[in-house]
């Protein structure tokens, strides 16, 4: 059965870079419905990205975010088996203190936290801060990140930590107390070397590309994490980054989606690719790459699954058939509405989530 998760509203307006859609700030009170709407139809889990710097233009693209692992802990409090996600940009705190935030999330809600890697590509976002460490963090961040993690595991499963490492060097680090189980570990590595991270340290790495309705496009992306987790003897699930517009007819959700590009913010794109082109030594793969290549004038790049109801849901399991993938990360043009639309009216119809509506009723 695929795995379906949620992409939290925890940044202005969402995912889509428009002034056609929904115009709103981050609240509390959003996600708070969103999480507890995404656990009444049965979703898997939800995920809160971190964004410190936005793109700005006429909407203020993500100019304004919560801040994940504080939205996290109390959306857990409040929601009983949905789990959740919180992202860490790993140049803005230890190992350590991420370690312990998400233990005391755990013991907010057992065995329902894990964590979100974020390398950090935006050198905009740290920069202002003071804290980015130079040019060759494009080149090393993913070693960076794997020395990272490794403390993680270490204070997760045993208390402790004494790595020594290029970027790290820990003395007795201690963390207690130990949270429940086994902390899952997210990943959005795209390029060769993000991929081999995500193979040998992750549970889940997100799998994203630029494509309407056409599911398979995204089987290639997945072999590459298949092979990858092959090589490093471990199972390594895809999670595809999607946007749901679904109407009761085609051309009621496409008509949307053509009032979306006719909004596209083109001064928000503009800045996203310009930031993205900072990194010279980005691989052919990577998302860097693809927001420099697609991403002057689309309000999403992602894949997207635009249309009637029923269409919608035979899409998602044609994905679900791919060899690899796990599960869905879903962002909505409308997040309240969306779930709502997807619980009562695709997800019923999917064969990768059958029982799943009936359970959730």
């Amino acid at each position: 059965m695929i795995e379906v998760g949620v992409f939290l509203p925890i940044a202005r307006n969402g995912y889509l870079i428009s002034s056609a859609s929904a115009q709103y700030s981050p609240t509390y009170d959003l996600n708070r419905n969103v999480a507890i709407a995404a656990e009444r139809y049965g979703f898997d889990f939800a995920l809160a990205m971190i964004k410190l710097r936005g793109y700005g233009g006429v909407t203020w693209h993500w100019d304004e975010c919560l801040e994940a692992f504080t939205l996290t802990s109390a959306l857990a409090a409040v929601t009983k088996r949905i789990r959740f996600f919180p992202s860490v940009a790993v140049l803005t705190m230890p190992p350590p203190f991420a370690a312990r935030m998400v233990a005391t999330i755990d013991s907010v809600a057992p065995g329902r936290c894990g964590i979100n890697i974020v390398s950090g590509w935006q050198k905009a976002e740290y920069e202002q801060m003071g804290i980015w460490p130079g040019e060759e963090h494009f080149r090393r961040r993913y070693q960076y990140c794997a020395e990272y993690t490794q403390i993680l595991q270490e204070l997760w499963e045993t208390g402790k930590s004494n790595f020594k490492g290029q970027f790290f060097q820990m003395d007795d680090c201690r963390l207690g107390p130990l949270p429940s189980g086994k902390m899952e570990i997210v990943c959005a590595g795209q390029s060769d070397s993000g991929m081999k991270f995500a193979a040998k340290y992750g549970d889940y790495n997100f799998i994203s590309g630029s494509c309407i309705n056409e599911p398979q496009k995204v089987a290639p992306s997945v072999a590459r994490l298949v092979a990858e987790g092959k090589a490093a003897g471990r199972d390594c699930g895809a999670l595809v980054l999607s946007l749901v517009i679904a109407e009761e007819t085609a051309d009621v959700a496409f008509a949307k989606w053509e009032r979306y590009k006719a909004g596209a913010d083109l001064e928000a794109l503009a800045r996203r690719a310009s930031q993205a082109g900072a990194d010279t030594s980005a691989g052919a793969n990577s998302n860097i790459n693809r927001f420099k290549a697609e991403g002057a004038s689309l309000p999403a790049n992602m894949v997207s699954f635009i249309g009637a109801y029923a269409d919608v849901a035979a899409m998602l399991d044609t994905m679900a058939e791919i060899d690899g993938v796990r599960g869905v990360m879903l962002v909505f043009d409308d997040y309240l509405e969306g779930i709502e639309k997807f619980g009562k009216f695709i997800q019923p119809l999917m064969k990768s989530r059958a029982g799943i509506a009936t359970a959730a009723a």
